[in-house]
Protein backbone atom coordinates (compact mmCIF):
# COMPACT_ATOMS: atom_id res chain seq x y z
CA UNK A 1 0.00 0.00 0.00
CA UNK A 2 1.50 3.33 -1.10
CA UNK A 3 2.09 6.34 1.14
CA UNK A 4 -0.49 8.27 -0.87
CA UNK A 5 -3.13 5.60 -0.28
CA UNK A 6 -2.38 5.62 3.45
CA UNK A 7 -2.72 9.42 3.51
CA UNK A 8 -6.14 9.19 1.84
CA UNK A 9 -7.25 6.57 4.39
CA UNK A 10 -6.04 8.79 7.24
CA UNK A 11 -8.00 11.78 5.90
CA UNK A 12 -11.13 9.63 5.59
CA UNK A 13 -10.75 8.20 9.11
CA UNK A 14 -10.12 11.63 10.65
CA UNK A 15 -13.08 13.10 8.79
CA UNK A 16 -15.31 10.27 9.89
CA UNK A 17 -14.18 10.73 13.48
CA UNK A 18 -15.11 14.42 13.33
CA UNK A 19 -18.52 13.49 11.93
CA UNK A 20 -18.98 11.03 14.79
CA UNK A 21 -18.09 13.75 17.30
CA UNK A 22 -20.38 16.40 15.80
CA UNK A 23 -22.12 16.88 19.14
CA UNK A 24 -18.76 17.75 20.73
CA UNK A 25 -17.15 19.78 17.95
CA UNK A 26 -20.36 21.66 17.04
CA UNK A 27 -19.20 21.57 13.40
CA UNK A 28 -21.92 20.51 10.96
CA UNK A 29 -21.28 17.04 9.55
CA UNK A 30 -21.99 18.28 6.02
CA UNK A 31 -19.04 20.68 6.18
CA UNK A 32 -16.72 17.89 7.32
CA UNK A 33 -18.02 15.49 4.66
CA UNK A 34 -17.38 18.04 1.90
CA UNK A 35 -13.84 18.62 3.19
CA UNK A 36 -13.29 14.83 3.25
CA UNK A 37 -14.41 14.58 -0.36
CA UNK A 38 -12.18 17.38 -1.64
CA UNK A 39 -9.10 16.47 0.43
CA UNK A 40 -9.23 12.78 -0.54
CA UNK A 41 -9.41 13.54 -4.24
CA UNK A 42 -6.78 16.30 -3.94
CA UNK A 43 -4.36 13.79 -2.44
CA UNK A 44 -5.28 11.36 -5.21
CA UNK A 45 -4.25 13.93 -7.82
CA UNK A 46 -0.70 14.27 -6.39
CA UNK A 47 0.29 11.09 -8.22
CA UNK A 48 -2.72 9.52 -9.95
CA UNK A 49 -0.87 7.39 -12.53
CA UNK A 50 -0.01 4.39 -10.26
CA UNK A 51 -3.52 4.36 -8.79
CA UNK A 52 -5.14 4.49 -12.22
CA UNK A 53 -2.89 1.64 -13.41
CA UNK A 54 -3.80 -0.38 -10.32
CA UNK A 55 -7.58 -0.11 -10.69
CA UNK A 56 -7.80 0.35 -14.47
CA UNK A 57 -5.04 -1.79 -16.03
CA UNK A 58 -6.54 -1.44 -19.51
CA UNK A 59 -5.74 2.29 -19.51
CA UNK A 60 -2.33 2.95 -21.11
CA UNK A 61 -2.22 6.76 -21.33
CA UNK A 62 0.36 9.01 -19.70
CA UNK A 63 0.74 12.65 -18.69
CA UNK A 64 -2.26 14.82 -19.46
CA UNK A 65 -4.24 11.76 -20.56
CA UNK A 66 -4.07 10.43 -16.99
CA UNK A 67 -5.41 13.71 -15.61
CA UNK A 68 -8.19 13.69 -18.17
CA UNK A 69 -9.03 10.08 -17.31
CA UNK A 70 -9.20 10.86 -13.59
CA UNK A 71 -11.48 13.83 -14.24
CA UNK A 72 -13.70 11.48 -16.20
CA UNK A 73 -13.70 9.03 -13.27
CA UNK A 74 -14.70 11.79 -10.84
CA UNK A 75 -17.46 12.91 -13.18
CA UNK A 76 -18.76 9.35 -13.44
CA UNK A 77 -18.77 8.92 -9.66
CA UNK A 78 -20.47 12.30 -9.30
CA UNK A 79 -23.09 11.16 -11.79
CA UNK A 80 -23.74 7.99 -9.78
CA UNK A 81 -23.94 10.06 -6.60
CA UNK A 82 -26.24 12.61 -8.22
CA UNK A 83 -28.77 9.91 -9.06
CA UNK A 84 -29.05 9.19 -5.33
CA UNK A 85 -29.17 12.86 -4.40
CA UNK A 86 -31.84 13.76 -6.95
CA UNK A 87 -33.87 10.76 -5.84
CA UNK A 88 -33.52 11.95 -2.26
CA UNK A 89 -34.47 15.54 -3.05
CA UNK A 90 -37.42 14.47 -5.19
CA UNK A 91 -38.73 12.03 -2.58
CA UNK A 92 -38.33 14.55 0.23
CA UNK A 93 -40.19 17.20 -1.79
CA UNK A 94 -43.04 14.84 -2.69
CA UNK A 95 -43.49 13.73 0.90
CA UNK A 96 -43.33 17.36 2.08
CA UNK A 97 -46.07 18.35 -0.42
CA UNK A 98 -48.31 15.49 0.65
CA UNK A 99 -47.68 16.15 4.33
CA UNK A 100 -48.16 19.94 4.26
CA UNK A 101 -51.45 19.53 2.42
CA UNK A 102 -52.86 17.08 4.97
CA UNK A 103 -52.33 13.94 2.89
CA UNK A 104 -51.03 11.88 5.81
CA UNK A 105 -53.78 12.89 8.25
CA UNK A 106 -55.69 9.65 7.75
CA UNK A 107 -52.52 7.63 8.24
CA UNK A 108 -51.98 9.51 11.47
CA UNK A 109 -55.47 8.55 12.59
CA UNK A 110 -54.87 4.88 11.75
CA UNK A 111 -51.58 4.88 13.66
CA UNK A 112 -52.99 6.50 16.79
CA UNK A 113 -52.68 4.26 19.83
CA UNK A 114 -53.49 4.50 23.50
CA UNK A 115 -50.15 3.20 24.73
CA UNK A 116 -46.60 3.98 23.65
CA UNK A 117 -45.79 0.29 23.17
CA UNK A 118 -48.75 -0.39 20.87
CA UNK A 119 -47.69 2.58 18.74
CA UNK A 120 -44.19 1.15 18.57
CA UNK A 121 -45.44 -2.08 17.04
CA UNK A 122 -47.64 -0.26 14.55
CA UNK A 123 -44.65 1.88 13.54
CA UNK A 124 -42.41 -1.21 13.26
CA UNK A 125 -44.66 -3.26 10.98
CA UNK A 126 -45.82 -0.37 8.81
CA UNK A 127 -42.22 0.74 8.25
CA UNK A 128 -41.06 -2.84 7.60
CA UNK A 129 -43.59 -3.60 4.88
CA UNK A 130 -43.69 -0.11 3.41
CA UNK A 131 -39.91 -0.15 2.90
CA UNK A 132 -40.25 -3.30 0.80
CA UNK A 133 -42.41 -1.35 -1.67
CA UNK A 134 -40.93 2.11 -1.43
CA UNK A 135 -37.24 2.73 -0.96
CA UNK A 136 -35.87 2.89 2.58
CA UNK A 137 -35.22 6.58 2.30
CA UNK A 138 -38.74 7.54 1.30
CA UNK A 139 -40.26 5.24 3.90
CA UNK A 140 -38.17 6.82 6.64
CA UNK A 141 -39.22 10.32 5.61
CA UNK A 142 -42.90 9.35 5.60
CA UNK A 143 -42.74 7.67 9.00
CA UNK A 144 -40.84 10.54 10.62
CA UNK A 145 -43.46 12.97 9.33
CA UNK A 146 -46.18 10.81 10.89
CA UNK A 147 -44.26 10.51 14.15
CA UNK A 148 -44.02 14.29 14.39
CA UNK A 149 -47.79 14.46 14.36
CA UNK A 150 -48.26 11.66 16.89
CA UNK A 151 -45.45 11.99 19.43
CA UNK A 152 -44.70 15.28 21.13
CA UNK A 153 -42.02 14.04 23.54
CA UNK A 154 -38.62 14.46 21.90
CA UNK A 155 -36.93 11.55 23.72
CA UNK A 156 -39.74 9.11 22.89
CA UNK A 157 -39.74 10.24 19.27
CA UNK A 158 -36.00 9.55 19.03
CA UNK A 159 -36.64 5.96 20.15
CA UNK A 160 -39.42 5.55 17.60
CA UNK A 161 -37.25 7.14 14.90
CA UNK A 162 -34.42 4.72 15.71
CA UNK A 163 -36.80 1.81 15.23
CA UNK A 164 -37.86 3.35 11.91
CA UNK A 165 -34.21 3.14 10.75
CA UNK A 166 -33.93 -0.51 11.80
CA UNK A 167 -37.32 -1.55 10.37
CA UNK A 168 -36.74 0.31 7.09
CA UNK A 169 -33.36 -1.34 6.51
CA UNK A 170 -34.72 -4.77 7.47
CA UNK A 171 -37.78 -4.40 5.25
CA UNK A 172 -35.73 -3.26 2.28
CA UNK A 173 -33.42 -6.30 2.48
CA UNK A 174 -36.01 -8.96 1.59
CA UNK A 175 -37.42 -7.16 -1.46
CA UNK A 176 -35.66 -6.94 -4.85
CA UNK A 177 -36.81 -3.31 -5.10
CA UNK A 178 -36.55 -2.40 -1.43
CA UNK A 179 -32.95 -1.21 -1.33
CA UNK A 180 -30.30 0.01 -3.74
CA UNK A 181 -28.10 -3.00 -3.01
CA UNK A 182 -30.86 -5.55 -3.65
CA UNK A 183 -31.71 -3.75 -6.90
CA UNK A 184 -28.03 -3.99 -7.91
CA UNK A 185 -27.85 -7.72 -7.16
CA UNK A 186 -31.21 -8.38 -8.82
CA UNK A 187 -30.36 -6.47 -11.99
CA UNK A 188 -27.02 -8.31 -12.20
CA UNK A 189 -28.80 -11.66 -12.05
CA UNK A 190 -27.16 -12.75 -8.78
CA UNK A 191 -30.46 -13.06 -6.93
CA UNK A 192 -34.01 -13.62 -8.14
CA UNK A 193 -37.15 -11.93 -6.88
CA UNK A 194 -38.65 -15.24 -5.73
CA UNK A 195 -35.44 -16.38 -4.05
CA UNK A 196 -34.82 -13.26 -1.99
CA UNK A 197 -38.50 -12.89 -1.04
CA UNK A 198 -38.85 -16.49 0.14
CA UNK A 199 -35.53 -16.94 1.92
CA UNK A 200 -34.57 -13.50 3.24
CA UNK A 201 -38.02 -12.54 4.56
CA UNK A 202 -37.70 -14.49 7.83
CA UNK A 203 -34.16 -13.26 8.66
CA UNK A 204 -35.21 -9.69 7.87
CA UNK A 205 -38.30 -10.02 10.06
CA UNK A 206 -36.21 -11.43 12.92
CA UNK A 207 -33.73 -8.54 12.61
CA UNK A 208 -36.63 -6.13 13.13
CA UNK A 209 -38.59 -8.02 15.81
CA UNK A 210 -35.75 -8.43 18.31
CA UNK A 211 -34.82 -4.71 18.42
CA UNK A 212 -38.52 -3.84 18.61
CA UNK A 213 -38.96 -6.13 21.65
CA UNK A 214 -35.98 -4.52 23.34
CA UNK A 215 -36.90 -0.92 22.50
CA UNK A 216 -40.42 -1.33 23.85
CA UNK A 217 -38.87 -1.76 27.29
CA UNK A 218 -37.79 1.89 27.08
CA UNK A 219 -41.37 3.06 26.57
CA UNK A 220 -44.01 3.10 29.29
CA UNK A 221 -47.38 4.73 29.76
CA UNK A 222 -49.97 6.25 27.47
CA UNK A 223 -49.63 8.80 24.69
CA UNK A 224 -51.01 12.28 25.23
CA UNK A 225 -52.48 13.71 22.04
CA UNK A 226 -53.01 17.36 21.25
CA UNK A 227 -56.62 18.02 20.40
CA UNK A 228 -55.65 20.59 17.79
CA UNK A 229 -54.21 19.66 14.44
CA UNK A 230 -50.68 20.96 14.32
CA UNK A 231 -48.00 21.23 11.70
CA UNK A 232 -44.32 20.55 12.22
CA UNK A 233 -43.69 23.86 13.91
CA UNK A 234 -46.48 23.34 16.35
CA UNK A 235 -48.81 25.98 14.88
CA UNK A 236 -52.42 25.21 14.11
CA UNK A 237 -52.58 23.63 10.70
CA UNK A 238 -54.34 25.62 7.99
CA UNK A 239 -55.11 23.47 4.95
CA UNK A 240 -55.44 25.26 1.62
CA UNK A 241 -57.01 22.32 -0.25
CA UNK A 242 -60.40 20.71 0.37
CA UNK A 243 -60.83 17.04 1.29
CA UNK A 244 -61.13 15.81 -2.31
CA UNK A 245 -58.05 17.72 -3.41
CA UNK A 246 -56.03 16.36 -0.48
CA UNK A 247 -56.99 12.81 -1.47
CA UNK A 248 -55.79 13.49 -5.03
CA UNK A 249 -52.50 14.89 -3.73
CA UNK A 250 -52.06 11.83 -1.52
CA UNK A 251 -52.92 9.39 -4.33
CA UNK A 252 -50.51 11.01 -6.80
CA UNK A 253 -47.72 11.40 -4.25
CA UNK A 254 -47.80 8.00 -2.53
CA UNK A 255 -49.10 6.13 -5.60
CA UNK A 256 -46.39 7.73 -7.68
CA UNK A 257 -43.69 6.70 -5.19
CA UNK A 258 -44.98 3.12 -5.29
CA UNK A 259 -44.90 3.12 -9.09
CA UNK A 260 -41.27 4.26 -9.39
CA UNK A 261 -39.95 0.65 -9.43
CA UNK A 262 -42.40 -0.16 -12.23
CA UNK A 263 -41.29 2.93 -14.14
CA UNK A 264 -37.68 1.78 -13.78
CA UNK A 265 -38.60 -1.76 -14.89
CA UNK A 266 -40.45 -0.72 -18.05
CA UNK A 267 -38.22 2.17 -19.15
CA UNK A 268 -34.78 1.10 -17.83
CA UNK A 269 -34.30 4.71 -16.77
CA UNK A 270 -32.66 5.36 -13.37
CA UNK A 271 -35.10 5.53 -10.43
CA UNK A 272 -34.51 9.26 -9.94
CA UNK A 273 -36.14 9.88 -13.34
CA UNK A 274 -39.32 8.25 -12.05
CA UNK A 275 -39.18 10.36 -8.89
CA UNK A 276 -38.82 13.55 -10.92
CA UNK A 277 -41.74 12.45 -13.13
CA UNK A 278 -43.95 12.04 -10.06
CA UNK A 279 -42.78 15.38 -8.69
CA UNK A 280 -43.51 17.08 -12.00
CA UNK A 281 -47.03 15.62 -12.16
CA UNK A 282 -47.76 16.47 -8.51
CA UNK A 283 -46.40 19.99 -8.94
CA UNK A 284 -48.55 20.55 -12.03
CA UNK A 285 -51.70 19.25 -10.36
CA UNK A 286 -51.22 21.44 -7.28
CA UNK A 287 -50.58 24.48 -9.50
CA UNK A 288 -53.94 23.83 -11.19
CA UNK A 289 -55.58 23.69 -7.77
CA UNK A 290 -53.93 26.97 -6.78
CA UNK A 291 -55.02 28.59 -10.05
CA UNK A 292 -58.62 27.85 -9.09
CA UNK A 293 -58.00 29.21 -5.58
CA UNK A 294 -56.62 32.43 -7.07
CA UNK A 295 -59.79 32.78 -9.13
CA UNK A 296 -61.85 32.55 -5.95
CA UNK A 297 -59.70 34.63 -3.59
CA UNK A 298 -57.81 36.96 -5.92
CA UNK A 299 -54.33 36.95 -7.42
CA UNK A 300 -52.88 39.03 -4.59
CA UNK A 301 -53.36 36.15 -2.09
CA UNK A 302 -50.13 34.27 -1.29
CA UNK A 303 -50.26 30.57 -0.50
CA UNK A 304 -47.47 29.30 1.75
CA UNK A 305 -47.76 25.67 0.75
CA UNK A 306 -47.09 25.98 -2.96
CA UNK A 307 -44.33 23.69 -4.17
CA UNK A 308 -42.09 26.66 -4.97
CA UNK A 309 -42.31 27.67 -1.29
CA UNK A 310 -41.90 24.16 0.10
CA UNK A 311 -38.65 23.67 -1.81
CA UNK A 312 -36.95 25.94 0.71
CA UNK A 313 -37.80 23.44 3.46
CA UNK A 314 -35.65 20.69 1.96
CA UNK A 315 -32.73 19.89 4.26
CA UNK A 316 -29.79 20.80 2.01
CA UNK A 317 -27.24 20.05 4.73
CA UNK A 318 -28.30 16.40 4.59
CA UNK A 319 -27.99 16.42 0.79
CA UNK A 320 -24.49 17.91 0.93
CA UNK A 321 -23.47 15.48 3.67
CA UNK A 322 -24.57 12.62 1.46
CA UNK A 323 -22.62 14.11 -1.44
CA UNK A 324 -19.43 14.40 0.58
CA UNK A 325 -19.63 10.91 2.07
CA UNK A 326 -20.37 9.13 -1.22
CA UNK A 327 -17.65 10.96 -3.12
CA UNK A 328 -15.09 10.30 -0.37
CA UNK A 329 -16.00 6.59 -0.43
CA UNK A 330 -15.63 6.68 -4.23
CA UNK A 331 -12.04 7.83 -3.74
CA UNK A 332 -11.41 4.86 -1.41
CA UNK A 333 -12.83 2.64 -4.12
CA UNK A 334 -10.49 4.11 -6.74
CA UNK A 335 -7.36 3.57 -4.64
CA UNK A 336 -8.28 -0.11 -4.21
CA UNK A 337 -8.92 -0.07 -0.46
CA UNK A 338 -12.34 -1.69 -0.69
CA UNK A 339 -11.11 -4.36 -3.09
CA UNK A 340 -8.16 -5.25 -0.88
CA UNK A 341 -10.41 -5.35 2.15
CA UNK A 342 -12.78 -7.79 0.48
CA UNK A 343 -9.96 -10.03 -0.71
CA UNK A 344 -8.39 -9.98 2.73
CA UNK A 345 -11.65 -11.01 4.34
CA UNK A 346 -12.02 -13.95 1.97
CA UNK A 347 -8.49 -15.14 2.71
CA UNK A 348 -8.73 -14.61 6.48
CA UNK A 349 -11.97 -16.55 6.87
CA UNK A 350 -11.03 -19.24 4.35
CA UNK A 351 -14.09 -18.73 2.19
CA UNK A 352 -16.62 -18.92 5.06
CA UNK A 353 -19.48 -17.00 3.42
CA UNK A 354 -21.30 -16.37 6.69
CA UNK A 355 -18.21 -14.75 8.20
CA UNK A 356 -17.28 -12.77 5.05
CA UNK A 357 -20.75 -11.37 4.42
CA UNK A 358 -21.21 -10.80 8.16
CA UNK A 359 -18.10 -8.62 8.26
CA UNK A 360 -19.20 -6.82 5.08
CA UNK A 361 -22.48 -6.07 6.84
CA UNK A 362 -20.64 -4.59 9.82
CA UNK A 363 -18.50 -2.52 7.44
CA UNK A 364 -21.65 -1.27 5.70
CA UNK A 365 -22.45 0.53 8.94
CA UNK A 366 -19.21 2.47 8.57
CA UNK A 367 -18.97 3.08 4.85
CA UNK A 368 -21.69 3.21 2.23
CA UNK A 369 -23.09 -0.21 1.37
CA UNK A 370 -23.35 0.53 -2.37
CA UNK A 371 -19.59 0.53 -3.11
CA UNK A 372 -19.15 -2.43 -0.74
CA UNK A 373 -21.70 -4.46 -2.66
CA UNK A 374 -20.34 -3.22 -5.98
CA UNK A 375 -16.85 -4.26 -4.91
CA UNK A 376 -18.12 -7.65 -3.76
CA UNK A 377 -19.86 -8.19 -7.09
CA UNK A 378 -16.58 -7.51 -8.85
CA UNK A 379 -14.51 -9.73 -6.57
CA UNK A 380 -16.90 -12.64 -6.39
CA UNK A 381 -18.47 -13.29 -9.80
CA UNK A 382 -21.30 -15.76 -10.27
CA UNK A 383 -19.87 -19.29 -10.30
CA UNK A 384 -20.96 -22.88 -10.65
CA UNK A 385 -20.28 -23.53 -6.98
CA UNK A 386 -23.70 -23.76 -5.25
CA UNK A 387 -22.92 -21.03 -2.72
CA UNK A 388 -21.82 -18.64 -5.50
CA UNK A 389 -24.54 -19.56 -8.02
CA UNK A 390 -27.70 -17.53 -8.61
CA UNK A 391 -29.56 -17.32 -5.28
CA UNK A 392 -26.59 -18.94 -3.61
CA UNK A 393 -25.87 -18.43 0.08
CA UNK A 394 -23.24 -15.76 -0.57
CA UNK A 395 -25.48 -13.51 -2.68
CA UNK A 396 -28.53 -13.82 -0.47
CA UNK A 397 -26.48 -13.17 2.65
CA UNK A 398 -24.85 -10.21 0.93
CA UNK A 399 -28.29 -8.74 0.21
CA UNK A 400 -29.31 -9.24 3.85
CA UNK A 401 -26.07 -8.14 5.53
CA UNK A 402 -25.44 -5.06 3.38
CA UNK A 403 -29.02 -3.87 3.96
CA UNK A 404 -29.52 -4.70 7.64
CA UNK A 405 -25.94 -4.01 8.72
CA UNK A 406 -26.37 -0.30 8.01
CA UNK A 407 -28.67 -0.02 11.02
CA UNK A 408 -25.81 -0.44 13.48
CA UNK A 409 -24.68 3.18 13.03
CA UNK A 410 -26.97 6.08 12.28
CA UNK A 411 -24.75 7.16 9.37
CA UNK A 412 -24.58 3.61 8.01
CA UNK A 413 -27.60 3.88 5.73
CA UNK A 414 -29.56 6.44 3.75
CA UNK A 415 -32.50 5.91 6.12
CA UNK A 416 -30.27 6.68 9.09
CA UNK A 417 -28.78 9.77 7.50
CA UNK A 418 -32.14 11.30 6.64
CA UNK A 419 -33.63 10.50 10.07
CA UNK A 420 -30.52 11.95 11.67
CA UNK A 421 -31.10 15.16 9.74
CA UNK A 422 -34.85 15.36 10.33
CA UNK A 423 -34.86 14.51 14.04
CA UNK A 424 -31.41 15.91 14.95
CA UNK A 425 -30.32 12.61 16.50
CA UNK A 426 -26.62 12.71 17.34
CA UNK A 427 -24.17 10.01 16.34
CA UNK A 428 -23.17 9.47 19.97
CA UNK A 429 -26.73 9.08 21.29
CA UNK A 430 -27.55 6.44 18.68
CA UNK A 431 -24.29 4.55 19.17
CA UNK A 432 -24.70 4.45 22.94
CA UNK A 433 -28.34 3.35 23.05
CA UNK A 434 -29.24 1.71 19.74
CA UNK A 435 -26.12 0.25 18.09
CA UNK A 436 -25.87 -2.85 20.30
CA UNK A 437 -29.61 -3.51 19.95
CA UNK A 438 -29.41 -3.32 16.15
CA UNK A 439 -26.34 -5.61 16.25
CA UNK A 440 -28.24 -8.30 18.20
CA UNK A 441 -31.05 -8.21 15.64
CA UNK A 442 -28.47 -8.41 12.83
CA UNK A 443 -26.77 -11.49 14.30
CA UNK A 444 -30.12 -13.16 15.07
CA UNK A 445 -31.16 -12.70 11.42
CA UNK A 446 -27.96 -14.37 10.18
CA UNK A 447 -28.50 -17.23 12.63
CA UNK A 448 -32.08 -17.73 11.45
CA UNK A 449 -30.87 -17.81 7.82
CA UNK A 450 -28.26 -20.45 8.75
CA UNK A 451 -30.94 -22.59 10.38
CA UNK A 452 -33.18 -22.25 7.33
CA UNK A 453 -30.48 -23.10 4.78
CA UNK A 454 -29.00 -25.91 6.89
CA UNK A 455 -32.12 -27.70 8.08
CA UNK A 456 -35.08 -26.47 5.98
CA UNK A 457 -34.08 -25.20 2.52
CA UNK A 458 -30.85 -27.00 1.70
CA UNK A 459 -31.13 -25.76 -1.88
CA UNK A 460 -32.46 -22.43 -3.23
CA UNK A 461 -36.24 -22.34 -3.74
Amino acid sequence: MSTLTIAIIVVFVLGYALIAMESLTKVNKAAVALLMFVFCWTLYMFDPAPLVQLMHPDFTGTGDKVVSFVNTLITEHLGDTATTLFFLMGAMTIVEIVDQNGGFNWVKNVMQSKTKRSLLWKIAFMTFFLSAILDNLTTSIVMVMILRKLVQDKHDRMIYASLVIIAANSGGAFSPIGDVTTIMLWNAGMITAGGVLSEIFIPSLVSMLIPAFMLQMLLKGNIQYDDTSSDMSGDREVLEFNGFQRKIVFAIGVGGLCSVPLFHFFTDLPPFAGILLVLGILWTVTEVFYRNLHKKRGDEIQFSKRVSSLLSRIDMSTILFFLGILMAVACLEEVGVLKELGSGLNTTFNGNHYAVTGIIGVLSAIVDNVPLVAGSMGMYPIGIEPDMAVDGIFWQLLAYCAGVGGSMLIVGSAAGVVVMGLEKITFGWYMKRITWIAFLGYIAGILSYWIMRTYIFTTPL
